[in-house]
């Protein structure tokens, strides 16, 4: 086959892929993954326009460490804070988003709703963002739900989150490896202080894997305090990991230590 014949034939097949998606789309109208308006069929996008303003990445400057935005100067490589006066027991934490309006919608439809549906608008907001910070992590690690709180739910959104994430590392995500030792208060439900207390000693690694030595990077949805990860990044770091990087879909703003705008 000819190159002028091989060109023609991917044509071919681009126009036939294209009418299919625009019947599916006529059939099965795209809707915005936060708010369900119905979207125009020939739409390519995953958010209405209202949403997709709510929508907001966190930009530099960064904390170096924990990934907080700051203020100052973009090109800026300096820590927060909090992170100078207790440094974290992670190496690196980057969230992509702040977590308000329709980031939250998104979350909670999954996490409490069992609407894998808004999966599409997720692998929006991931397929713009830059992972590389995270290409040399070995394992794949979700931050586990405890079992009774996990069969309650249907899912683990941190889980469906690590394959989002990393669709073409999903032999390396270990749901598993990590678990929960009992049943814990809801973070959401206590104070910073109370956080800590709650989570002391609350996750354990199984034996028997390949954590020993390796880097990992630690997956959840949301990133509040930090003492969830703090706590299993502890936990991992005795059990024998050389280095542990936190990634979440998304950020609670810091007052008065964030951006405000």
């Amino acid at each position: 086959m000819t190159m002028i014949q091989k060109t023609a034939k991917s044509n071919k097949q681009n126009a036939m892929a294209g009418l299919l998606r625009n019947f599916m789309h006529l059939v099965f109208p795209p809707v915005c993954a936060v708010c369900r308006e119905r979207l125009d069929f020939r739409s390519e996008q995953s958010f209405c326009r209202q949403c997709a303003g709510s929508i907001i990445y966190l930009k530099k400057p960064l904390c170096r460490t924990c990934g907080m935005e700051l203020i100052g100067e973009e090109d800026r490589n300096f820590l927060c804070g909090e992170c100078l006066r207790s440094p974290p027991t992670y190496a690196l934490a980057r969230s992509l988003v702040r977590y308000q309006a329709g980031v939250r919608q998104l979350v909670q439809k999954l996490k409490y709703g069992r609407d894998t549906s808004v999966s599409g608008g997720i692998s929006a907001i991931i397929d713009a963002a830059d992972l590389t910070e995270f290409t040399d992590c070995r394992w794949i690690l979700p931050v586990p739900l405890y079992r009774q709180r996990h069969r309650q739910r249907g899912l683990n959104q941190a889980t469906i989150l690590a394959g989002l994430f990393f669709p073409e590392k999903k032999q390396n995500i270990r749901p598993d490896w990590l678990y929960r030792k009992y049943n814990t208060t809801p973070q959401t439900t206590l104070s910073g202080f109370e956080r800590r207390n709650n989570l002391a000693g609350a996750f354990a690694v199984r034996s028997d894997n390949g954590l020993q030595n390796a880097k990992v990077c630690l997956v959840d949805d949301v990133y509040t305090t930090g003492t969830t990860v703090r706590e299993c990044a502890a936990t991992l770091i005795v059990a024998g990991v050389c280095e542990v990087k936190v990634l979440t879909l998304a950020r609670v703003a810091v007052p008065q230590r964030g951006r405000n705008r």
